[in-house]
């Protein structure tokens, strides 16, 4: 019986050296800040928009990389994600609290910004309209300036912009 013991003992501990330990080592989280397109938060008084910040690179945004009338995750990587910790408006029209992923259908005179049930998605590949819990319209303006990194702000009256290229647009959060 001992030996026996011994033997699985020994065994056991040749294959944790043949799978490289892995046994015996967690994965290491990936360190998000390190992707070439960094996460990002912003925080009003009642809610959260996290995503990640794309850069411009010498590129055409609007209208070539993220194409007119098409679903945009509104960063990259992963979904930006706004959470509602109260009932809010968005320009007026009512949203439940909760987590939503943020799209938006960028267009040359109108913008749609959409919060969508399904929060925890990569990108916009999996995108379903039936999802959708708001869909608002708002116009786009040019900024003062070229704005390199993808950047989403918000100040203290509720007003969120998102600013990329020479685009801008904004919705109310009350």
């Amino acid at each position: 019986m001992r030996n026996q013991s011994f033997k699985f003992l020994l065994l056991f501990m040749w294959t944790v050296l043949l799978s490289g330990g892995a046994f015996a080592q967690a994965k290491m989280p990936e360190d998000k800040s390190k992707r070439p397109s960094p996460p990002a938060t912003v925080a009003g008084s009642n809610f959260t928009i996290e995503y990640s910040r794309p850069s411009m690179k010498g590129r055409k945004i609007f209208g070539e990389l993220e194409p007119y009338g098409k679903v945009w995750r509104t960063g990259a990587n992963e979904a930006t994600t706004f959470e509602a910790k109260q009932a809010v408006t968005i320009n007026g029209q009512a949203l439940p609290a909760g987590t939503y992923a943020l799209f938006t259908i960028p267009g040359e005179q109108e913008w749609t910004v959409i919060f969508n049930k399904t929060a925890k998605q990569w990108g916009a590949f999996k995108y379903d309209e039936k999802q959708d819990a708001l869909r608002v319209k708002v116009k786009p303006s040019k900024t003062s300036q070229p704005v390199e990194q993808f950047t989403i702000t918000a100040d203290k009256a509720g007003t969120v912009t998102m600013a990329w290229e020479n685009t801008q647009a904004a919705f109310t959060v009350k």
